[in-house]
Formats: structure tokens, C-alpha cells, sequence
């Protein structure tokens, strides 16, 4: 998507972008700021080696922000014969309850099974044929193998309940607007991520802090949003400002390509061509429909249709988000979420709620992403293999061969694991051993996260001060973890008041993100700052409040606060459906 550039900003105003000019070179380039180029970056800075990230939009902007926000570990996948990607999902998803308690939470989830038998014949053809077989409804003898081998995989160190069946009168006493044509129903649990804009703006200051410390200029762990890769050069890769549009070149022993569905694009443009992806649009919409909200009884409702297709419905907050559908589609082309798609959700909603009216009126945000799946062209698209891979290569740039790595496939859910496995192919190129392993390290704000709510209250009444009483204190905590603790140390050290347009930022808050949090454009701090457009909360009053704050933190003069507030408007209505009405700019 394009963006408002500003030529005449000063560098100053783009210190981490700056230092990669200051100083073009690092041990490793990392081209792909989505959680598993993020988490890697992390994971490398850690031990203690010179790594640089540059991401061409926002990070967490693609495939990584589009996601279904949850943490799980896939028993469809069961199906396919993954039975490890299964398993370390699992381990990954119970770790992730521990290190990143402030972002990824346990979730209930049921699912309502309409016959007994289905899908017993079909399933096996299709885990013996890789995916390949027609997709069926699964019925609960299937659901219940599925299950039990879930629960097989979290025997050590679990961090959830093991799963329940329940007849079609229990089913119906605990969720009475399900549809009474169930015969039963499964309750298991997974886990959400209800931030993961922000967990990846965690994982990545946590590598910039590991790598502040080294000896040379600008720290050992730098990372810079909206510069691209645009091309190879006689000293290695051609990276571009996309703020700015300044060009300049940077070199690196090892290059690694986290680029998601675009991993194809990135090398060709490098002059590596590969053909390795073969990415599926999935999609989604946020729903403000409280009858629908407390249907769900705070849980996710998981429902696979006649034709073997999955609806995902539950709560986020005060909004149901629904999703997803899984089409093939081109990386290189925008993915939006269709009117096909939206009547695809509506229908099936209807078959597990139809008692609750649903309507277009209901949609506060859309969004969809393409995921970044190996190629695989005869399977059936939901079949596709969910595990990854890493391709090594080779570039002639700078006037050597070069390490290039290429990451196909992964999940929101094994970026841990993944990092640390894509970290170890890294070493092993540069000669160095392992120091950390972060697979305990907590991440963040997750650093001494109350674990109780009992607890979580005694941290919001330790943190409440005049100027802030309990809601904002809340709203603090759920938005960075414990590291909200630096953030009202930060409001307090000034003159602060709250926004007229919303009561959930303050002057001094976005002041903190603009300093802090490398936003490039207003639309970062709509979606991925903050959950604001998320939750259909955008108003052309917030645009305008917005956007007079950030701007002389961002150095924007009249003619770039305009564009944009324009740009924001563009980008909601084109990729997330929302309309903003105008106002005079």
C-alpha cells in the first residue's frame, strides 16, 4: 500500500534508520519485519551478534497482522500427518502462556459436531495423500482422536485443561443459542493473542535492548521500519527509505529473507529468482454485535462446515471477531476481504447461531493477509502445509558469494521455536556457538506480569495517581504489560490530558509512541499502537486530534498532517472496510 512520503524530514526524526546509513554494514541483514523476521532478530541480538532489520512497511504490517490472533496448536493439522509441527506448536503455545502472559491468554473453545461418523474414511485418504483427498465435515469420532492425541502433546509441563465432550442437552444448557441440530459438543483449549501488533513490538525491543550494549556505533541490534530492499549492489543490498525515498547501500556476511508470501519477490529483486511460496488469502471481520458476543459465553466457537471449511467466532474484548477463509492467492497483488467472503461468514454463522441475526451493519473492520505457505499446487488449499523450511542460496552481490537463508512457511504460534532454529542456521554460517536459549526468557511486558487477577488489581491500585484513575491505569496495562510502568513514569514527567476525541490516549502517550515506537504514519497508531481501529473506534475528529499531536514529534508540516489524515482515511476504507467521514482538514 502506498504511503505519504516526506522528503524534507530531518534524519533526526529517524534515528534507527540513521544509524543504518551511519553505519551500512552488520554481520547479518535480516529483510522482513513479520513476527518470525522479528523473532529472529531477537533471538540473534542475543547472542550477541551484529544483526540489523529493516521491514518495508510497518512491522507486523502483512501476514503477521492479519492473523487470526490466536496461539494454537493446530489439530486440523493432524490431518496432514504433521504430527511434529503439532506437537511444537502445542509445547510453543503453553510456553507462550508463560513468557508472554500480557498479550497471550488461554481460550476456551467449543465445537459444535453435528454427526458421528464423518469423516472417518475421508481423513485417512487425505493424511496418505499429503492433503490431497476431498475435504469432509469431521464428525465426533474424528474430533474425539484429534483431541485426545491435543492432549497426548501437552502431558509435559500443560498450561491448559484437558478437553471435554458433552451431549447435545449439556451442550445446549451451557451455550443455549447454539444450533439444536448439534449431537454434540467438544470443548478443548487453545490460546489468543489479542495484541499481536504489540507482542511484535516487544520481541523487537527486546533484541534492540540485548544488542544497545555493543562496542560498535549504534548498538549491535538495529532495526528500522518502512526501508525496503529494493535491489542488489556491488557492496550487497540496495535498501530505500521509504519515508524519505533516500537510497543507500548495506552489507552483510548472511542475509536472511523473513519476508513472508513476498520471500519469491525479495530474492528476484536481489537477483536470486526462487519459487518457493504458494501463499492462501485468508480473511476476516470484527463484528460490534452483543447478542453475538454473549452467545459465545466468552469462549471461541470453532465450526467446520459440510464441505470441510472452518468459521472461528469469539470475543475479543467488546468485539466478536470472525474469520477465516483460505484462498489461494498472489503476494503480489492487496489482499482484501471480499463481499464472497463476508457472505461466507454470514452463512455460516447463521448454521451455528441461527437464532442471531447478522447483517453488514454489524462490521466495524476487516482485514485479510496472505499466508506465507510453501508451494504445494495440488493440495487443497486448507491442507497446505503449515510447518516451514529454510532455503540456503546464494548472492554474487558485493562482488562474493553470500549467504542468503529464505524462510518458507511458519505460524504466528512457532516464531519462538522457529527463531531459535533459523537463529542456529545463522551461527552455523558465522562460526558461532549458542549463548541463550529463549525458551524461558520472558518477553517484555510479560516480565513480571501479575498472574492473578487478584494480583492484576493490586498492580492497577499500586499505579493509580490523581491524574490517572483506574480505567486509564487498566487500559495501560493491557497496552504495553509492565513495561506501562515506564510509560507513566513518561506521562507523569509533563504536562499531560486526555484526547477530546477518545479517553484511551493521552497527549503525552502518543508523544511516548512517536519517541519510542517507531511510528512512521497516523495509520500505525490506529492499527497497530493501538486497537482503535480494530474496534471501529475511528472518528475524523480522532484523525484530525491525532495527527495535530503527532505532528511536530514526526516533523510534519500542514501540507503532511493533511496527507496524512488522507492516507489513514485511503487505507481504512480500501483494506479494512471502514468509511471515516470527512471533515475539514
Amino acid at each position: 500500500m502506498g504511503h505519504p512520503k516526506n522528503p524534507n524530514a530531518s534524519p533526526s526524526l529517524r534515528p534507527e534508520a540513521q544509524s543504518l546509513r551511519d553505519r551500512p554494514s552488520a554481520q547479518v541483514l535480516i529483510i522482513g519485519g513479520g513476527i518470525n523476521g522479528v523473532g529472529t532478530f531477537r533471538d540473534l541480538a542475543l547472542q550477541g551478534v551484529d544483526v540489523a532489520l529493516v521491514e518495508r512497511g510497518d512491522y507486523c504490517q502483512g501476514a503477521s497482522g492479519a492473523s487470526s490472533h490466536m496461539i494454537h496448536g493446530g489439530i486440523r493439522y493432524l490431518e496432514n500427518g504433521e504430527f511434529r509441527l503439532v506437537r511444537e506448536s502445542v509445547v510453543e503455545r503453553n510456553r507462550l502462556l508463560k513468557i508472554a502472559p500480557h498479550y497471550v491468554k488461554p481460550l476456551q473453545t467449543t465445537i459444535p459436531v453435528f454427526s458421528t461418523f464423518s469423516g472417518i474414511l475421508s481423513a485417512p485418504l487425505r493424511f496418505l495423500s499429503h492433503g490431497k483427498g476431498k475435504p469432509t465435515e469431521r464428525g465426533a469420532v474424528l474430533i474425539k482422536l484429534g483431541l485426545s492425541i491435543y492432549d497426548f502433546f501437552s502431558r509435559d509441563g500443560g498450561s491448559v485443561p484437558r478437553h471435554q465432550f458433552r451431549n447435545r442437552d449439556h451442550a445446549l444448557e451451557e451455550l443455549p443459542r447454539l444450533n439444536p441440530g448439534i449431537k454434540y459438543a467438544a470443548t478443548y483449549f487453545d490460546a489468543s493473542v489479542h495484541n499481536p501488533e504489540r507482542l511484535t513490538l516487544d520481541v523487537l525491543q527486546d533484541g534492540q535492548q540485548a544488542g544497545a550494549t555493543g562496542a560498535l556505533s549504534g548498538g549491535t541490534a538495529r532495526a528500522s521500519n518502512y526501508v525496503s530492499a529494493v535491489s542488489s549492489s556491488p557492496s550487497g543490498v540496495r535498501l530505500r527509505d521509504e519515508l524519505t525515498g533516500e537510497e543507500f547501500d548495506f552489507a552483510a556476511d548472511v542475509v536472511v529473507n523473513t519476508t513472508g508470501a513476498w520471500v519469491d519477490l525479495t530474492n528476484s529483486a536481489m537477483g536470486s529468482p526462487s519459487s518457493f511460496m504458494g501463499g492462501t488469502k485468508g480473511s476476516h471481520v470484527v463484528l460490534d454485535h452483543p447478542e453475538l458476543l454473549e452467545a459465545c459465553q466468552g469462549r471461541e466457537i470453532f465450526f467446520e462446515h459440510t464441505d470441510g471449511r472452518v468459521v472461528l467466532i469469539y470475543p475479543i474484548g467488546d468485539r466478536v471477531l470472525v474469520g477465516t477463509t483460505d484462498v489461494r492467492a498472489n503476494a503480489a497483488e492487496d489482499a482484501v476481504c471480499t463481499e464472497a467472503e463476508v457472505d461466507y461468514f454470514f452463512e455460516l454463522i447463521g448454521h451455528v447461531f441461527p437464532s442471531i441475526p447478522v447483517g453488514r451493519h454489524h462490521i466495524v473492520y476487516s482485514f485479510a493477509g496472505v499466508r506465507p505457505l510453501p508451494r504445494h499446487d495440488d493440495a487443497q488449499p486448507g491442507f497446505i502445509s503449515r510447518d516451514y523450511r529454510i532455503e540456503r542460496g546464494e548472492s554474487a552481490a558485493g562482488g562474493r558469494p553470500g549467504v542468503v537463508l529464505s524462510l518458507v512457511g511458519g505460524k504466528w504460534t512457532t516464531f519462538r521455536a522457529l527463531a531459535e532454529h533459523l537463529g542456529n542456521e545463522v551461527l552455523a554460517e558465522l562460526g558461532h556457538r549458542r549463548a541463550v536459549s529463549t525458551a524461558n526468557l520472558a518477553i517484555g511486558g510479560g516480565a513480571g506480569f501479575p498472574a492473578t487477577e487478584q494480583e492484576v488489581q493490586a498492580w492497577i491500585k499500586g499505579h493509580m495517581t490523581p491524574a490517572l484513575n483506574a480505567d486509564r491505569v487498566t487500559g495501560l496495562l493491557e497496552r504495553y504489560g509492565t513495561k506501562a510502568e515506564g510509560v507513566i513514569a513518561f506521562l507523569a514527567d509533563g504536562v499531560d490530558e486526555l484526547l477530546r476525541s477518545t479517553h484511551e490516549l493521552s497527549v503525552r502517550e502518543l508523544e511516548y509512541m512517536a519517541r519510542y515506537e517507531q511510528v512512521g504514519h497516523l495509520v500505525d497508531v490506529l492499527i497497530r499502537r493501538t486497537a482503535l481501529a480494530f474496534r471501529g473506534l475511528v472518528t475524523g475528529e480522532l484523525l484530525n486530534e491525532v495527527a495535530e499531536i503527532l505532528a511536530p514529534h514526526l516533523g510534519w508540516d500542514e501540507a503532511m498532517r493533511r496527507a496524512e489524515i488522507q492516507n489513514a482515511m485511503d487505507v481504512l476504507k480500501r483494506f479494512h472496510g471502514v468509511k471515516v467521514p470527512s471533515l475539514v482538514l
